[in-house]
This record gives C-alpha cells, structure tokens and sequence, in this order.
C-alpha cells in the first residue's frame, strides 16, 4: 500500500481555496484572476563579507492588486523558496480582505539563516536586499508595504526604511514604505504585540457564542482552560502571556526546538522565555518536564492546541492523534490539507490563520496610515477627552456629596474615567473591534450555510467574496 502524498504548503493553500470556490458562483475568469499569483521576482546579489563574496537569493511575490498597496512581511530563513512565498503571498491576500485591511497580498523572503551572522553583516545584506526591491518598486509606501515575519523585527525594518528614504530623499511618506518598525523610527504602539494579541481576541470572540465553544466540546469562557503553545516566538509568546495572565489559561505545555516543557498545574510564560533567551534552548528549565521530543507534546490532552512556528507541523502523520478540541493557528499554514481534513471528520474546530495571526497586518494597517498622517493616534483628541470626563465627574461628586458620603466616587473610578485614551490602548481597540467584526463575519457563514462545515472554509469564502467584488467594481 503507497503511502498517502502530504500536499505541499502551496497546494494546501490551492486545495483550500478549491474548496471554498466550488460553493460560490464566480465566472471562471474571475476565480482563475484571484487564484494566480500576479508576479513574482526573484533577486540574486553579492554582498562582500569576511573577505569574500557572498551570494544571496531573495523573493518578493505579488499575489493579487485588488487593493494597492499591496501587502505582506519579509521573513529571513534557509527554508525560503518561490512556492511557499508565493501561497503566503495569496493568504495575505485573503487575510487582509477578511479584516478589512485595504491591502493587496504581497510577501517576501531571503534564503539565509540570520543566526549566522552579526548585526553589522545582517545590517549590510538587508538594506542590499531593500535596494534591489525598492529600486523595482516592490518596497514603496503606494505600491507594495513590507513588514515582519519569521527571522526579522523592529530592527530590520528600521533598516529598511532607511535605506528607501536614503534612495527616495524628497519623498514626505518615506516612513509609510514599511511597517513594523521600532517607536522611535515611525513605529506604532501595540505592533511587537500585536499577532499574539490578535490570536487572544480571537479566541475572546470564539468564547462569547456558546454554539461555538459547543461545537468544541467545550463551555465556559477562557478562565481554566488548559493551553498547550507551539513555538515560544514573538507569536507564541505574547499569546500565551496574554491569555494566562488576563483571561486565566493555564500554559500547560509550550515546545521548542530543543523539546517541550510540560507542566500540568501551569507554565509561567514569562521565566520560560527568558530561560529560552539566555540559554538558546528549554532543555534545562527547572520548574517543568522536558521531553526531547517536543512534537509528541501537539498531541497531548488540552483545551486549545497553539501552533506558533512553522507550517505543516500538524500533517497526515499525526493528526489523528492530536487530542486538542480546538485549535488555533497562531503560524501560517501549521495545518496541512491533508490533516484539516482529518481533523474535520474528528470534529475539531480550526480557528484558521488567515484570521488567527491577522493581527499583526491590522495595526500595520495602523501604523501606514499613522505614517501617512504624520501624527500619531490620540495627539489631538486624548486631553480635550480628559477634560469632558473632568466635568461629568465634577457634576457627579457635587451630586454624591449632597446625597451623603456613602455615595462619593471611588479614587480608582476617577483615576479609570478621566485618563484619556493614548496611542496603545487606541490600538488595541480597533485590533479588537476588527477581530471581533471579521469573526462574526466567518460565524455568520459557519452557523447559517448548511454546505459550510468549518470555519477556514467560511473564512475563505467572505475573503474571496470581498475581492471578487473589489475587482468587479474595477470594472473586470
């Protein structure tokens, strides 16, 4: 008997659009017009380092110009080819249509393992990559806005933006061209955090539909629900420490390269990421279980299963065996085509990554149009807001001291009620309202379609609707 063929990342993409497409009523041009990546352009330089010349290859992929500019991070890893950039190119695509980003999808990459070099050697190759890109337009705040991804930061799109405004001296928006950039180089509040938040507001709005968590299996909200995390990146992370430490979730297992660390009554996320960052690995953690072998650990008993990292970790080889009722993916495409539909016929719920991780492209999204404005949010507005509480609570304690003092406001009101709100908490309320809003949306096709059985497939179909209608009023 031949063994089962795992689909490629690329074709679990095509596979799943497939899916989604057959159930709508699109011209056949159209459907071929929003499947096919538009362009793609591959980069080849030397840059001269350690006394010689070393040749590096880069990607950048415009999947679909619906909406421009179009969209997408960079990420730096050996693992970096033309097909994966490409299907990460067209989840941007659907990804910042669900959220109602006004992006195309776009992505990039270069084949190196940062690891390997110093800042100064990784500062050099970058802004040489940044120049062959930007010259060709595929970094320009118009036309094609990259951010972060796996292998890159703050740093490196601090790098990036100064190389364009270095090449483009009379260009007013140079800031615009990239996003995810530190505070002090035009960066936004809110964006180092920002996926991870993403994935607890989603996870928040799962819970608020008791027909949802049902259909998990589970009740309740998030307050004791045991988490097991895969990958303890900048993701990872910040998922995990927001949901233990303001909704109640117990991090009962987090995995690494070197291992996972298992703990039944709860993991403290914040000494295991400093553990990891100044020892390179979890092997020796104290306070927990290690297993060498940590993938064993995505199929262990828990609630909500993580993964943070890399795609395909959960494939045909062992979806049968992962126990978790729900899973959300924090990575893009953890999930195979092959194991959704394992999965599926089990009867666990994929909270999908076009929406889970589509946090960190909504408050790019933010940081453009902070970049574009040139003023960063709540600069006009917060102490004019402060000075309108300052008179509802002045009224109302001449109302409480003439109703006795058992009716006075509380310290901790009045220090909550007059703070006007500043550019973080700013963000964080329209990452949370555009999580909620985009999940409605998918809930609404999940629950009312009877030909819909899960939510990647709602997800796919309000993303592919939006740019249907997008290039319609195009006039195609």
């Amino acid at each position: 008997m031949s063994a089962i063929k795992e689909p490629s990342f690329r074709e679990s993409v095509d596979l799943m659009f497939n899916r989604a497409v057959a159930l709508m009523d699109l011209p056949p041009g159209l459907e071929e017009k929003i499947r096919v990546c538009n362009a793609t352009y591959t980069v080849r330089f030397g840059v001269r380092l350690r006394g010689e010349i070393k040749t590096f290859t880069g990607y950048r992929s415009v999947h679909s110009e619906h909406m421009e500019p179009v969209k997408g991070g960079i990420r730096f890893a050996t693992s970096v080819n033309q097909d994966e950039v490409e299907a990460l190119a067209a989840l941007m695509t659907y990804k910042c249509a669900l959220v109602e980003a006004p992006f195309g999808g776009s992505k990039g990459g270069l084949c190196i393992d940062p690891r390997e070099y110093d800042e100064h050697e990784l500062e050099r190759v970058t802004r040489r990559f940044a120049y062959e890109l930007a010259k060709r337009d595929l970094i320009h705040p118009s036309q094609n806005v990259p951010a972060p991804d796996m292998g890159t930061g703050e740093r490196e799109m601090a790098w990036i933006a100064d190389q364009y405004a270095r090449m483009n001296t009379t260009d007013i928006n140079a800031r615009a061209c990239v996003t995810g950039k530190p505070l002090n180089a035009g960066g936004i509040s809110g964006r180092v955090e920002a996926t991870g938040r993403g994935v607890q507001y989603a996870l928040r709005e799962f819970f608020r539909d008791p027909r949802d968590s049902e259909k998990a299996g589970l009740s309740g909200g998030l307050d004791g629900k045991r988490v097991i995390v895969q990958g303890l990146g900048n993701v990872g992370y910040h998922a995990a420490k927001f949901l233990s430490d303001e909704d109640g979730a117990i991090i009962v297992g987090i995995i690494e390269r070197d291992g996972a660390l298992v703990n039944p009554s709860g993991l403290d996320v914040d000494a295991v990421q400093q553990w990891l960052a100044k020892h390179g690995g979890i092997a020796d953690y104290p306070d927990a279980t290690h297993h060498a072998e940590g993938g064993a650990i995505l199929e262990e008993e828990c609630d909500i299963l993580i993964p943070a990292a890399l795609e395909g970790v959960i494939n045909i080889s062992n979806a049968a065996r992962v126990k978790a009722p729900l899973i959300i993916e924090a990575a893009n495409g953890p999930v195979t085509a092959g194991a959704d539909e394992i999965l599926r016929k089990k009867g666990t719920v994929i909270i999908p990554d076009m929406y889970a991780n589509a946090g960190g492209v909504t408050v790019s999204y933010f940081e453009w149009v902070k970049n574009l404005s040139h003023i960063r949010f709540g600069r006009m507005q917060r102490r004019q807001e402060e000075a309108r509480h300052q008179l509802v609570v002045d009224e109302l304690e001449k109302i409480s001291e003439a109703m006795g003092p058992q009716y006075s406001l509380t310290d901790r009101f009045k220090q909550k009620y007059l703070r006007g709100a500043d550019e973080l908490e700013l963000v964080r309320s329209g990452l949370d309202d555009t999580m909620r809003i985009a999940y409605q949306s998918m809930r609404d096709v999940w629950h009312d379609r009877a030909d819909v059985e899960d939510l990647r497939t709602a997800a796919y179909l309000v993303s592919i609707d939006k740019v249907a209608a997008s290039y319609r009023a195009k006039g195609l």
